[in-house]
């Protein structure tokens, strides 16, 4: 995502002395309502200008501004340039990437066992990361109508990124809290999306079994400048009350969640997604979520105007570590139709067919997934009587 190099946000930058990171302090990004952006955001038509429109939010700015400033410095484990990209010939629309850096130089996974595990101090955890990764906080302004007061989220980023500008947003890591959604969390990650004028700003979460490779709760956050099938793909109802939908199309079948408002909806919004979340936990299915602005719910268009937030849940088998060989490994941004793909030959030589045969051996057997899908409904109908 472009910022433009003259901006007056410099308050998120690192002073020029390393001895000088751990004293600065974490800085707080205050927003409030008028932040965040429900309306008006859009793909631009010529998809030749998709880095510079539209104009960067200030969430944008503080970001990419302090992001870029730690790339510079070496804070990551390997410097992204532009990435190859290329959308696979068919229906579906996959964009694949080729992001060898990634799959070589990312940290191992921890050893999960178990998608309700608790969470260990002794491995590794965001109490433990280096003075300088952490961008800046989120802070909500108090009294914001009909909602509770959010929690400060740390925003830091991820040493081993997907793209530009790829974050985690990470509850107050002092509190130890094992990777299960919660709904600060998911609030923080809704209003991230509104905070940023850029259309393709995501945001998603892996479960333990789901290949979240740290078990200490966090989201992911990133750009990419491409429209994704998740955005407009058709949908059917599945509860009486239209609040629970069942996304039809490819990459893989999953439960959506949407909202167009703030206030009452965005918070039932997110009741209902924890909901469901908690029963998958509890039941011990691995699942991934994925934020992004899109269009309602029904016979939509692969170019519908964004109109809202779409939340898309998908449960699936659980894997745990990473499965070497293989193109990608499916997890949050691959379901959504983003394939960071590991090798030049696979990039080369991957075909839509092949993915889909790759995110399909995830998903759950049919009878499991019918019995899920039961489950769900009912949750969401009990709640809405």
């Amino acid at each position: 995502m472009a910022v433009p190099h003259g901006s007056n946000e410099t308050s998120y930058l690192l002073p020029p002395n390393k001895e000088d990171w751990e004293g600065q302090g974490v800085p707080d990004f205050i927003y409030g309502q008028k932040d965040l952006m429900w309306e008006g955001i859009q793909w631009p038509r010529n998809t030749a200008s998709l880095l510079d429109t539209p104009p960067p939010s200030r969430f944008d700015t503080a970001l990419c501004s302090a992001w870029r400033q730690r790339m510079e410095l070496g804070l990551f484990r390997y410097c992204l340039g532009e990435l190859q990209t290329q959308t696979l010939p068919g229906t579906v629309g996959f964009v694949a990437q080729l992001n060898v850096e990634r799959g070589v130089q990312r940290r191992r996974p921890q050893n999960i066992r178990s998608v309700r595990q608790p969470f260990d101090p002794k491995q590794f955890n965001f109490n433990k990361i280096q003075p300088g990764e952490v961008l800046f906080r989120l802070h909500r302004e108090p009294g914001l109508p009909d909602v509770l007061q959010q929690e400060d989220i740390l925003v830091v980023i991820n040493v081993s990124p997907l793209e530009w500008g790829h974050v985690l947003l990470v509850p107050e890591p002092s509190r130890g809290l094992p990777q299960r959604l919660l709904p600060g969390a998911l609030r923080a990650g809704l209003e991230a999306v509104l905070l940023s004028s850029h259309p393709g700003f995501r945001v998603g979460f892996n479960s333990l079994g789901g290949l979240a490779s740290v078990n200490h709760l966090h989201l992911h956050g990133y750009y990419l400048s491409h429209r994704l099938p998740v955005e407009g793909a058709p949908s059917e109802p599945l509860d009486p009350g239209g609040h629970l939908h069942l996304l039809q199309a490819v990459p893989a079948p999953g439960f959506l969640f949407y909202t167009s408002g703030a206030g009452p909806d965005l918070e039932a919004l997110i009741s209902r997604v924890c909901r469901a979340t908690d029963y998958l936990t509890d039941h011990e299915i691995a699942h991934n979520l994925f934020v992004t602005r899109g269009a309602p719910p029904g016979k939509t268009a692969p170019f519908s105007a964004l109109t809202g937030v779409r939340v898309i849940l998908w449960a699936r088998k659980s894997s745990f570590g990473i499965k070497e060989g293989e193109a990608f490994n499916v997890a949050l941004c691959e379901l959504a139709g983003h394939l960071p793909v590991k090798t030049s030959q696979d990039f080369s030589s991957l075909t839509e067919a092949a993915a889909l045969a790759l995110i399909q051996d995830c998903l759950l057997p049919h009878d499991q997934a019918e019995e899920v899908q039961a489950a769900l409904v009912a949750l969401t109908t009990q709640k809405e009587q």
